[in-house]
């Protein structure tokens, strides 16, 4: 898929992941539209680096709400005409190291939350901008999910992963299949489920802060590669799925540096008992 001069819709651009992807779109020759709610300082920042150009739209929105959505939408046709790309990057997840249980008072709305933000705004996004993206020759939609949605709070994650969290990014997977096959032939699909990132359940976070150095360990020790992942890697694999996978669909490319496959050792091969 040709990107350069393509529109693309990028949520959570303020931090971390978001920006990283932004920025890099940008460098491809693409237009953005930059939805943010709340961390002040972040999005100061974005809005100096993105906001002064004239080539790209940002506008305040809560993604959990389908009214905002809806008005971000017609911005989107107003301001771009048109969209090709969404790269489905919002969520909200409290971690158990930081938040604790969910029958703590501070924690009244959280379940509610990490569901609404995880799983709903990305459902209202594909709902209101799938006629947009019909009306391109081609598009491209990136899911971006976790692997919580497959160990739940097993292993050394489970201090960082919730419930309600690990459930939205299980669902995740079934959206993605699900809208493959209603945007297909000319919308593609796919997913990026993530492991532990820099910014991201990572040591940029509070939440790796609050960990031992044991837990910390632990974390390294269950991921094959032993390190956790970058906000550029990231952004590299996701410009992969959108300009360069033209016949994927549906699809769930997992990038967690092998922290699936790290619980479990080889075992040496047995001599054999056959004569």
């Amino acid at each position: 898929m040709d990107i350069h001069g393509a529109r693309a819709l990028v949520p959570g651009a303020a931090r971390g992941i978001g920006r990283a992807i932004a920025r890099l779109l940008v460098s491809k020759g693409v237009r953005l539209v930059l939805p943010w709610y709340d961390w002040p300082e972040s999005v100061a920042s974005l809005q100096e680096e993105f906001g002064g150009t004239g080539q790209h739209v940002l506008v305040q929105a809560d993604l959990r709400q389908k009214n905002d959505v809806a008005r971000l939408c017609r911005e989107i046709v107003k301001e771009l005409g048109g969209l090709e790309i969404l790269i489905n990057n919002i969520e909200r997840g409290g971690m158990p190291i930081v938040h604790g249980d969910y029958s703590r008072k501070v924690n009244e709305a959280q379940w509610q939350r990490e569901l609404d933000t995880t799983l709903q705004a990305k459902w209202l996004l594909w709902r209101h901008t799938l006629p947009l993206l019909r009306k391109a020759a081609q598009a491209a939609v990136v899911n971006i999910s976790s692997i919580a949605g497959l160990v739940g709070r097993s292993g050394p994650v489970g201090v960082l992963f919730s419930d309600g969290y690990a459930l939205a990014n299980r669902a995740v997977t079934g959206l993605t299949e699900q809208w493959a096959r209603e945007g297909a032939p000319t919308i593609r699909v796919n997913e990026l489920m993530l492991g532990l990132v820099d910014s991201r359940h990572g040591p940029e976070t509070r939440g790796w802060q609050a960990l031992s150095l044991q837990q910390r360990n632990a974390l390294y020790d269950h991921t094959l590669l032993g390190r956790t992942a970058n906000p550029d890697e990231v952004a590299k694999t996701v410009l992969f799925l959108v300009r360069d996978a033209d016949y994927c669909t549906g699809s769930v490319l997992r990038m967690d540096g092998g922290y699936l496959l790290g619980g479990e050792k080889n075992t040496e091969m047995p001599p054999g008992v056959l004569e």
